[in-house]
């Protein structure tokens, strides 16, 4: 095994810098934010063309405006449809018989039991502390894996187990750090915990045990399996508060829809009902004062549309990098160089 090691951010694990731009404005970046900026540049795009002399005498002539806003409602309304769906999509998960909410509640104690008998005490309550418990536990135990192996009489051994667990704690320290004062909902938490690349660490830790496992004594390999089985606690751990918190953007996705979708009918109803080529004379910073009107008109009513394009992009990026559970990795840029199998 060589020394070469994963980055400790998800971002860092990227290759190029715009592709870590773009990472960042598909995760990081503020949903209503983002949505603030595309919407500007929305709105510059059509004043801009319809600045051009083609675009404004058409504009003028035909009057395509009213029918334009007229397609917004609609859409609009149909918008409205979809997130009661979305809302139902969240809901179906809550709404069930006894029988199946005992079910949950029957497996999620399983699990906080099969935890706890690692921790060997109460497992926290709130999401963020206790993946941290997970994280805090898998150094724990590396540290323990690193003590056992010290005496080790194969210096390969105990060189790679090194490398592993020093990597491994200052990883944790790392991710343990940034989910310190972070509340379930943000993004951060989940931000945290795909920082975490537990996958490539359950990999490296059971390549230890193929490769040196006639050299590993009865303690060592003990302490090798309790790092991989807390490690793999981690994973399904993971999943369930990536699945809470797809449920918790949803419901905040279906309320900022509506926030947005109710000004925006009365805009474009507006513009439908009243709009026509006339009604605004004049310029103004030599654009058509109608084009200004316009242009902001129609940059409100496709406002939620680009709201749920937002929220869409970080749901859709966190799920396709969290794929697989347990040790596949599935992107080259997440694992370490030395990685191989015969």
């Amino acid at each position: 095994m060589g020394d070469d090691q994963p980055e400790y951010t998800m971002r860092g694990r990227v290759g190029g810098t715009f592709d870590r731009k773009r990472l960042w404005v598909l995760l990081n970046a503020n949903r209503l934010l983002l949505t603030a900026v595309v919407s500007a540049a929305m709105f510059g795009c059509f004043v801009v063309l319809g600045a051009l002399a083609p675009f404004r005498a058409f504009m003028v002539n035909m009057g395509p405006s009213r029918y334009v806003f007229q397609a917004l409602v609609g859409a609009l309304i149909t918008g409205v449809t979809l997130v009661v769906t979305i809302t139902q999509l969240v809901l179906s998960q809550e709404i069930g018989p006894i029988g199946k909410h005992r079910d949950r509640m029957s497996d999620a104690m399983s699990f906080r039991d099969d935890v706890e008998a690692i921790f060997h005490s109460i497992s926290p309550p709130e999401p963020e502390s206790f993946l941290q418990a997970l994280i805090d536990n898998s150094r724990e135990n590396a540290a323990a894996f690193r003590a056992a192996v010290e005496g080790n009489d194969n210096g390969e051994l105990v060189d790679d187990v090194t490398q592993f667990t020093d990597h491994l704690a200052d990883h944790a320290d790392e991710v343990v750090a940034k989910l310190d004062d972070r509340t379930f909902g943000e993004y951060a938490v989940v931000e945290a915990v795909l920082d975490y690349n537990y996958s490539e660490k359950i990999y490296r830790a059971r390549r230890i045990r193929d490769l040196y496992d006639d050299d590993l004594s009865e303690d060592e390999e003990r302490a090798l399996v309790a790092l991989v089985q807390v490690l793999s606690f981690f994973g399904p751990a993971r999943e369930y508060i990536k699945t809470l918190y797809f449920q918790w953007e949803l419901v905040d996705l279906s309320r900022n829809i509506i926030y947005t979708t109710i000004p925006a009918l009365v805009v474009t109803g507006s513009m439908a009902l009243y709009l026509s080529p006339t009604t605004f004379t004049g310029a103004t910073l030599g654009v058509d004062n109608l084009v200004w009107v316009t242009s902001a008109g129609v940059t409100v009513g496709l406002a939620p549309f680009v709201l749920l394009s937002t929220y869409i992009l970080r749901l859709a990026t966190i799920a396709k990098r969290t794929l697989a559970i347990g040790p596949f990795i599935l992107r080259s840029s997440e694992r370490s160089s030395d990685i191989d199998w015969e």
